[in-house]
């Protein structure tokens, strides 16, 4: 009963937020797109969760609609994605970036498109930003990033990004690292399993 319930809840904020995708045609208009994205990161509670997930099943590249996407979280990049169970807490913003499945994010996470994205001219005044310069970064299945770190490189599988963590150069799986700039700390000694 459970399963058939978030269905059609998810069904209905499907419908809620189909307009809003369509005036954004369906991510392909940057602008109407990040409008819809800040105005749906506004509504809180259960409601505000099931709009956005849906919203962004319609519009990213894909998102899978049994994760959940806390209030004041926005993906400014519709070219991101978001796998099965998936957890984004509250003021996250989130760029290109693939998430893999059962990751969970902690509050007030930024996950930047890379590195470059503001270059200088010859004076050595910030130029806008370089949409060529945007880069998928990357979030294995499994990890853990604490709150209020910040990302712009890959980050391995079953990963554990400590809070604050400044994240610059990729890191690998079965980590911990913390500090800014983000260093490993640790390796996971073993995995932990089903059942046993």
């Amino acid at each position: 009963m459970k399963a058939i319930t978030k269905r059609l809840a998810h069904a209905f904020a499907v419908a809620l937020v189909f307009a809003p995708a369509l005036t954004c045609g369906f991510a392909r208009f940057l602008v109407p797109f990040s409008f819809w994205a800040q105005f749906l990161a506004l509504i809180p509670g259960l409601p505000g969760d099931y709009l956005r997930v849906a919203y962004y099943c319609l519009t990213l590249r894909s998102c899978h609609r049994e994760s959940r996407i806390g209030f004041g979280s926005y993906f400014s990049r519709p070219d991101a994605t978001v796998a099965h169970m998936v957890y984004i807490g509250s003021y996250c913003v989130l760029g290109n970036v693939h998430i893999g499945e059962r990751t969970q994010i902690a509050s007030a996470v930024q996950i930047l498109s890379g590195r470059h994205q503001h270059g200088r001219n010859a004076d050595g005044r910030i130029l806008g930003s370089d949409e060529s310069a945007f880069t998928a970064v990357r979030i294995g299945a499994d990890c853990w990033v604490g709150a209020q770190a910040i990302i712009m490189a890959d980050v391995g599988a079953r990963t554990t990004v400590g809070a604050g963590c400044v994240v610059i150069r990729p890191a690998p799986s079965d980590v911990v690292i913390v500090g800014n700039p983000g260093r490993v700390v640790s390796g996971l000694t073993a995995p932990v399993t089903d059942g046993d």
